[in-house]
């Protein structure tokens, strides 16, 4: 193994791992690469296999950690062969200290499909959301807050927990009124909800949906045309939530009603809203945070499960920018 070595920028470390065999590389990454995969995942760094070497780049305790569960898992395929998911959770949970999460399956509506949380912190999120009925998610984009939450909404729906599903998202980028813009309300306001509509088809038969929102037993909907309303057993998930306003924060939560659920989900660090604006998610945080039933989840950038780019584009922005970089 080749020693640690920093990169002229901003505490980014590189390491290295060879591999001479080729059975052992295929030993060592798993089926279309699964094993470096969790690696990735579990520690929050870059994995990629090129001519015979293992590079690792990240945050130095990460990529540190993340050798050493690469060489013990190398160690292991030298001598047993082909490496199974639990050898490798085995051996993360060893390095991290972090048990592996609970493979809790989330029951959707489409056969076959199969949902579960793919890391702790989202495994902690989807049981806040069993166990409570206000969860605020924070997190950076790909870490999993609307998909799971839409999932365990579908979830509730398909046990008859409640009897619609509210999927809310603040069109803010157009102003809130719509009106301006042509067609009918559902053309004005699809692409401002087509996230939320893409993670439902993903669980839902195309079909069923249809016939649900025809019935209203499920809503896609602007957070303006949650005014005035009273939701009783329903799962309301307001996605997108720092472009809300402090004032529709609070329309949006006083919308819950007997034996409903709220999810809402956004990250902190992005925002549409004016610079002189407050936004609602940040407030509602420092109010509600210290009320019993209220539960925030903090995802990270180590929960992203988007392509394996997406940590590091969240990971670069994050970062000053350097000159000549």
């Amino acid at each position: 193994m080749a020693a640690a070595q920093k990169p002229p920028f901003a505490l980014m470390f590189e390491a290295t791992i060879s591999l001479t065999e080729a059975q052992l590389a295929l030993s060592l990454l798993g089926t279309r690469d699964q094993h470096l995969r969790a690696v990735r995942e579990a520690l929050g760094v870059t994995v990629t296999h090129r001519d015979g070497q293992i590079r690792v780049s990240g945050e130095e305790e990460a990529v540190s950690k993340a050798t050493e569960a690469l060489e013990q898992l190398k160690n292991r395929a030298e001598r047993q062969g082909p490496l199974t998911d639990d050898d490798v959770s085995n051996v993360l949970s060893r390095v991290t200290g972090v048990r592996k999460p609970q493979q809790t399956t989330i029951d959707v509506m489409h056969a076959g499909k199969v949902v579960r949380p793919q890391t702790a912190g989202q495994a902690r999120y989807v049981d806040a959301i069993r166990k409570n009925d206000l969860v605020f998610a924070t997190g950076p984009a790909g870490s999993g807050k609307t998909y799971l939450a839409v999932a365990l909404a579908v979830e509730a729906m398909k046990h008859q927990r409640v009897r619609k599903i509210v999927l809310v998202r603040p069109a803010v980028e157009a102003g809130e009124s719509l009106g301006y813009l042509p067609g009918d309300l559902q053309a004005k306001i699809n692409p401002y909800l087509r996230p939320l509509l893409d993670a439902l088809h993903e669980m839902i038969d195309h079909e069923q949906i249809k016939r649900h929102m025809e019935l209203d037993v499920i809503e896609v909907l602007p957070l303006a045309y949650m005014r005035g309303r009273t939701l009783n057993e329903a799962f309301i998930i307001l996605d997108e939530a720092q472009n809300t306003t402090v004032a529709q924060m609070k329309m949006f939560l006083t919308r819950m009603g007997t034996d409903s659920k709220i999810v809402v989900a956004g990250d902190k660090t992005q925002s549409d809203l004016p610079a002189s604006a407050r936004s609602g998610l940040k407030d509602a945080l420092a109010r509600l945070a210290h009320i019993k039933g209220v539960c925030v989840i903090d995802l990270t950038k180590a929960d992203i499960v988007r392509h394996r780019l997406v940590q590091e584009i969240v990971r670069a922005y994050d970062e000053e920018p350097t000159k000549g970089r």
